[in-house]
């Protein structure tokens, strides 16, 4: 297990434990943590997309730590890069889950993104977890994408799920019938509730026809979510005219393909009380997970 996070202060030395680097701890005031991973589900990049805008609107932004994970992802699925330092030099990354601090919309905010690993989860998470603690984290809220069967002409929805009866009451749409595979987004909110952290899972339904695009609407819609549950004043302005692009963009795609045209006009109809049951998004998700290995 990775070693305790207790007793470093701001100023003091860098910590290095088993897979965590620290340079330096920021001080922060009951800030909100807002995480996303790539490599389980993030249809249409809703949960990457969103905490990068989270990120650009960061005052003060600073990476202050992060989870190598070189020797505990697959590295042929999440692949390190090279890039030239002097035009000759070959220098590598390998892959890593970043920990960024700021400040925006009035409020101290801790981002932690990167891929999923593969191995060693309850350590990945038990880091994560005891981070947060040590940064007096008051609120995790944990971001991806799921695709479903619906239209992009519709008002993208946001499902949520919640470590304790008292949030769910809060959250609106919640998705509680959903029993099946899941990623180590999941395995950190249960961590996090055990550890008397609250955290909210925002699934944003992106419809599945495009769920291997960024989706500028689903973005915004998770976007809007973090905004309200946290208590940000964030900016929402220009994910506006993106989403219209896109919209105008699927569109001129579908004149194109009239089967898939087909498709979105019956799922234009579809009641809201038609909703996919939790076997079938579970279907849904391994369909899309193979589409895309």
């Amino acid at each position: 297990m990775s070693q305790k996070l207790q007793g470093a202060g701001p100023e003091e030395p860098a910590y290095s434990g088993r897979v965590l680097e620290v340079e330096r701890w920021p001080e922060l005031d009951n800030p909100v943590m807002v995480v996303a991973f790539t490599g389980w589900i993030d249809a249409g990049l809703a949960g990457q997309g969103c905490v990068a805008a989270v990120i650009d609107q960061l005052k003060g932004a600073r990476r202050f730590a992060r989870i190598d994970l070189g020797e505990i992802a697959d590295l042929q699925q999440t692949r390190p890069t090279v890039h030239l330092a002097d035009g000759v030099t070959r220098e590598l990354e390998w892959p890593a889950v970043d920990f960024v601090a700021g400040r925006a919309g009035g409020r101290d905010v801790v981002v932690c993104t990167g891929p999923e690993p593969s191995i060693r989860w309850n350590e990945f998470t038990t880091t994560i977890v005891e981070t947060a603690a040590r940064l007096g984290v008051e609120q995790a809220l944990l971001l991806g994408g799921l695709p479903a069967a619906v239209s992009h002409r519709r008002q993208i929805k946001v499902m949520a799920t919640a470590t304790s009866h008292a949030l769910i009451q809060d959250l609106g749409a919640t998705r509680v019938d959903y029993n099946g595979p899941t990623g180590v987004q999941t395995v950190l909110q249960v961590a996090l509730g055990e550890a008397d952290i609250p955290a909210i899972g925002l699934w944003a339904e992106v419809p599945h026809y495009v769920a291997g695009n960024p989706s500028p609407p689903a973005i915004r819609a998770l976007l809007e979510r973090v905004r309200d549950l946290a208590g940000m004043n964030l900016e929402l302005g220009d994910l506006d005219g993106q989403a219209e692009e896109y919209a105008a963009r699927v569109e001129e795609g579908l004149a194109e393909r009239p089967d898939v045209a087909e498709m979105v006009r019956e799922l234009d109809v579809v009641s809201d009380t038609d909703l996919p049951t939790g076997d079938e998004i579970a279907s849904e998700i391994e369909r899309f997970l193979r589409e895309e290995s």
